[in-house]
């Protein structure tokens, strides 16, 4: 089956690679245009361009998909030109006119990485995590023009492991929903595969800002391990310390039964509050404190944060 591909970050490149390894013929690419990166604040391609100019594959970069933009009319022209019986999206991250949605014959299908209708929108797996799910997963359907509304080709299922950041998570279902693409794209050029609607309840993820990543340290210890693991490594959870904005990656909890918990049995600490130990930092939380793991300051690396507690000899209450 003839195939537009549009996607645009590396998670995306785990399921252009699984469909490039397959019967399926990718006959373009859509992806976002070159952004600034690095110190250097030089242009670079997106993951999925660079592979695709890497396999010879066609790929465009309009600024706009909107049908009355002239980009918007160069997507077409350029779509109707390939004449693909499917476009699978990923992580494309630019809204698609809905002038467009009937360009192909099966349409746009998008994989989408949760259960849906559970956590609709653009941070399904940080929402996953960040409320304690305990299962997750990818589906696969064809868009319309409401938000992830569309009817649903297949799923699979991840456990949410107790220590997964966003990363880990998304990496996993990276690839089982790359595997999950496949077989939707073999069920569409087969004829025996038929989309059925949403049911359940509907739930929502927008897009992170930086702010929603702010740690409460009045929350309970497993709501800030919780909302730490979600936000790592992007957009990175933060906390201040003075004038200083410090990012936080993971941290641990106190187990029953352990030294930690039983100082503290007999030291309380006040949320945000640093007690610094020998090889050990903990922060009070509205439960029991927790152990920090890594600290990055403005402009220097990740460290250790005991080892950042010996170089900076901090003191006060993170906020």
């Amino acid at each position: 089956m003839r195939i537009v591909f549009a996607g645009t970050p590396e998670p995306a490149v785990v399921a252009l690679e699984a469909l490039l390894e397959s019967e399926h013929e990718v006959v373009g690419v859509l992806t976002r245009p070159d952004a600034r990166k690095g110190r250097g604040r030089s242009l670079a391609s997106s993951p999925v361009a660079a592979l695709a100019r890497e396999r010879g594959i066609e790929v465009l970069t309009p600024e706009t998909l909107r049908a009355d933009s002239e980009a918007g009319s160069q997507v077409r022209a350029w779509l109707q030109e390939l004449a693909p019986e499917a476009i699978a999206v990923v992580a494309y991250g630019k809204l698609i006119s809905t002038d467009l949605l009937d360009v192909a014959r099966h349409g746009w299908i998008n994989l989408h990485f949760s259960l849906l209708p559970q956590w609709r929108g653009a941070a399904p797996v940080q929402a996953a995590i960040a409320h304690g799910d305990d299962i997750t997963g990818a589906s696969t359907f064809r868009i319309e023009e409401g938000l992830d509304t569309g009817d649903v080709f297949g799923t699979v299922t991840e456990v949410i492991r107790d220590d997964d950041t966003a990363d880990d998570l998304l990496t996993r279902l990276a690839y089982s929903g790359a595997d999950l693409l496949v077989a939707t794209m073999d069920g569409l050029a087969d004829e025996r595969l038929e989309a059925q609607p949403q049911s359940g309840e509907a739930t929502y993820a927008p897009k992170i800002s930086a702010e929603q990543a702010h740690i409460d340290w009045s929350q309970p210890d497993f709501a800030i391990d919780r909302h730490i693991r979600a936000y790592t490594p992007g957009p990175g959870a933060w906390t201040m310390l003075g004038e200083q904005r410090l990012k936080i990656a993971p941290v641990t909890l106190v187990t029953a039964g352990s030294d930690a918990a039983a100082l503290f049995a007999k030291k309380s600490l006040s949320a945000g509050e640093l007690y610094v130990a020998k090889n050990d930092v903990f922060v009070g939380t509205a439960t029991t404190p927790v152990r920090l793991g890594m600290v990055q300051a403005p402009g220097k690396k990740r460290m250790d944060a005991a080892a950042w507690a010996r170089g900076n000899q901090p003191e006060g209450i993170l906020s």
